[in-house]
């Protein structure tokens, strides 16, 4: 997994409360098995019935940060949904709330949820819908989300997962941080039982 620091990316608005992974990847999808590849049905039901879907508009194609509503990533607890998200090149998602399945599925690959208070979502959603070339900065070092002097608004994160974030470390990575202390307990097993 990448470091996250600094995130310069225009914003795709995406309005809508209460959006459950279904609807982020419809489970017709989640036969693959692998990680990649998610990206093209991220959204699949509105891309497919809304042709002014906020994704199928090509003023947003490039945008890397989602701003979206309420309780976003409710529903089933699929990793597929921020794999999806990832995939199809955002980095960070800014919402009032998160399901915390959701919240947590994301930060395990370096998607970064961000939760601000809803007049500061607004405030974003409606810079993105006026100008979607608009670019905003979220910043894990400073825990900050800016848009020029015009708007800025710190963000809360846990430590431990900021440090996790700042550093690039997944799960792997974590354990492979402990890989001397592992070696050495492997070391003094006793060779008639099976290695870990």
């Amino acid at each position: 997994m990448k470091p996250v620091t600094i995130i310069q990316r225009t914003l795709a608005p995406l309005p809508r409360s209460n959006v459950d992974t279904d609807q982020i990847m419809p489970k017709e999808h989640l036969k693959r098995v692998e990680r990649s590849g998610y990206g093209k049905f991220l959204f699949d039901d509105w891309r497919r019935n809304e042709p002014d879907f906020v994704l199928e508009r090509p003023e947003y194609a490039n945008a890397g940060i989602l701003v979206t509503g309420p309780n976003f990533g409710s529903g089933s607890s699929r990793e597929h949904a921020p794999w999806g998200l990832q995939d199809w090149g955002f980095e960070a998602v800014v919402a009032p709330s998160f399901a915390d399945i959701f919240f947590n599925n994301c930060t395990k690959i370096g998607l970064l949820p961000v939760i601000l208070g809803e007049k500061d979502v607004r405030w974003l959603t409606e810079l993105a819908e006026a100008d979607p070339a608009a670019e905003v900065i979220v910043d894990l070092t400073t825990q900050n989300v800016s848009h020029g002097a015009e708007f800025s608004a710190g963000f809360e994160i846990d430590e431990f997962t900021r440090y996790r974030l700042l550093n690039g470390l997944d799960d792997i990575g974590l354990s492979l941080q402990r890989r001397a202390e592992i070696s050495a307990f492997e070391a003094r097993r006793p060779a008639h039982l099976p290695s870990l």
